[in-house]
Parts: C-alpha cells; sequence; structure tokens
C-alpha cells in the first residue's frame, strides 16, 4: 500500500465525508478533501490546479474551498475560490492552517483534515448561507491523485 492509502483508514475517510456533509449542510459553499503523495511544483500552485481538476472554480457563487494534502511531503495548502476569498477575514486562512497544524503534529491526521473542514464550513454558512433550492455541487467524497 502506498503513503496516500494509508494516510487515513476507509472508516477515518468516511468520518471526513460525513464531516464534509455536516459542513455543507447549512451552506451553498463546497468543501473537497484531495490527498497525494508527492506535488513536483509548490504545494499552493498544486492545489490550485486540483482545485481546477476538480471542477471547484465552477460553483455557482465561487465559493469553493479544497484541502490539499501531499503526504510524502508532509505539505498541504488550502485553496479557496474568489467568492470566499472576497469575504473571509484577511487571516482566515492562516488561522485554518494553523488549526489542521496543530492536530498533524501529534500524528492526528483526520482530526486535524476535520478541524478545518468545520473551521471552513462555519465561515461559509456565515457568507454563503443555505437558501431554498441550493444543491450540493459537487462529490464529497475524497479525492486522491
Amino acid at each position: 500500500m502506498s503513503k496516500v492509502e494509508d494516510f487515513l483508514s476507509a472508516e477515518e475517510e468516511q468520518e471526513i465525508v460525513e464531516t464534509i456533509l455536516l459542513a455543507e449542510k447549512n451552506t451553498s459553499g463546497e468543501i473537497r478533501v484531495h490527498i497525494e503523495s508527492h506535488s513536483e511544483i509548490d504545494h499552493f500552485e498544486r492545489a490550485k490546479e486540483v482545485f481546477h481538476l476538480l471542477k471547484m472554480d465552477n460553483t455557482k457563487e465561487e465559493n469553493g474551498v479544497l484541502l490539499y494534502f501531499a503526504v510524502n511531503d508532509k505539505k498541504f495548502a488550502i485553496c479557496g475560490d474568489k467568492g470566499i476569498n472576497r469575504v473571509v477575514p484577511d487571516n482566515f486562512w492562516e488561522s485554518t492552517k494553523e488549526a489542521i497544524q496543530s492536530h498533524f503534529k501529534n500524528g492526528a491526521f483526520k482530526e486535524g483534515i476535520i478541524a478545518g473542514i468545520l473551521k471552513a464550513g462555519t465561515e461559509l454558512k456565515k457568507h454563503f448561507p443555505w437558501m431554498q433550492g441550493d444543491t450540493n455541487e459537487l462529490s464529497n467524497e475524497v479525492s486522491k491523485g
């Protein structure tokens, strides 16, 4: 098994999917998690590429958030679309990164990812509340590369 497959158990992955569903329940925003082994380029640049590949830049309100993890590199990045970037406080992405990192330092990867999802979900709910007719525009499954 690769490090990507070992990073989260099937049960942990399912908990992350359930957390995404919970976080998106009260917002039109979209949250995705992507895990891969390594990136040849800067991790934030790679996160932006994956954001586009997952069609996260095609949401109606430009309010997608990607949590990107390069397991072998021990690096991660958070990428938000234009709509969310316009309204979050200046330090929001950095504080979200710190929330994830505090768990990762103790080897609690699932807990770190969940903390990031919940923090993003709370902010999305504030600026993009769920409205009648909103649909889930993107998959909630953890993507892997």
